[in-house]
């Protein structure tokens, strides 16, 4: 039977390759993306279908980019922000500092 290595490891050797790090910043970023999406919807009380409509996207697109599944571009985001009744606001903060 194969040997088993330990989650610690494997994250280790996967973030050792070339380019990790910066695919895992991108993963994040669109995760945190779609969970401010996700959680202003809902606070709205809308569906993903009625966002989508007011967004003038497909529903399936919503769906993908609230589970950080896409990355959407500058216009698609003030888009959304309008149909969620928001402000797109963007900053920088110092690396290291907690959300």
């Amino acid at each position: 039977m194969g040997q088993h290595k330990a989650w610690a490891d494997v994250r280790a050797e996967m973030m050792s390759r070339p380019g990790a790090d910066v695919a895992y910043e991108t993963a994040r970023v669109c995760y945190e993306l779609g969970k401010a999406v996700r959680l202003r919807r809902t606070e709205l009380g809308t569906t993903q279908s009625e966002l989508a409509r007011r967004a003038g996207v497909e529903r399936q697109e919503i769906a993908r980019f609230e589970a950080g599944g896409t990355m959407p571009t500058i216009p698609m985001l003030q888009e959304l922000a309008e149909a969620l009744e928001s402000r797109l606001t963007v900053r920088f903060e110092p690396r290291g500092q907690a959300n």
